[in-house]
């Protein structure tokens, strides 16, 4: 049982990607390896695997506040199953999951829907979809400063709010403030329940 995410950023060409491109791959690579676990493709597209389910939602927070806080959006499926047909590279392997990220992929641009997932379990998902979207009623909105606390807390789970102030060079205040605006007390609650969730998801 894995999860593969499907993505691509959009309006990539308003930033430069030599201004992202390395910061990505240093993300993925605390992931996987590539090609075998992840990959970037024509320029703005990447896919990658996620062997521990229960992350799939903390890992897919943590991509959206990378692109927000450099001023760029994205867009990810998550599909839930099986890999039957294991590639050197992961673009090219196959199984339940590819599919079922795949068929998702291609129906957010239509939706205006940013994030996605398809465990092949219509209730879960029915359950799961609509959460993320109220929750991407504030992500889709977070400016600079916002995304920067979130991918920062998400990171450094452990550290309080005056030790993400020494990284992000703000007072505890200002740490607070962006904690707020961001609603990422909200965020992790939906990640919480996703968790406890999934384990009850007979996949």
């Amino acid at each position: 049982m894995i999860v593969i995410l499907t993505g691509d950023i959009i309006n990539s060409r308003k930033v430069p990607s030599k201004k992202w491109m390395d910061d990505l791959k240093t993300l993925f690579q605390t992931i996987g390896k590539s090609p075998n676990d992840w990959e970037i493709y024509r320029g703005d597209e990447f896919q990658l695997e996620i062997k521990t389910i229960e992350d799939a939602l903390t890992i897919a927070f943590q991509i959206k506040a990378f692109f927000k806080s450099i001023d760029l959006d994205v867009r990810m499926s998550l599909g839930f199953g099986d890999k039957t047909h294991k590639a050197r590279k992961i673009t090219e392997s196959n199984g339940s999951a590819f599919i079922r990220s795949g068929e998702t992929f291609e129906t957010l641009k239509k939706q205006k829907i940013n994030l996605a997932i398809n465990s092949g379990t219509a209730e879960f998902d029915e359950e799961l979809n609509l959460m993320l979207n109220l929750s991407l009623s504030f992500m889709d909105n977070w400016l600079q400063q916002s995304a920067e606390f979130v991918l920062v807390a998400i990171q450094n789970p452990t550290l309080s709010q005056e030790e993400i102030g020494v990284k992000l060079g703000i007072n505890q205040a200002a740490v607070s403030r962006r904690q707020k605006r961001s609603n990422y007390e909200l965020m992790m609650q939906v990640d919480r329940y996703f968790r406890k969730k999934i384990k009850s998801l007979e996949l």
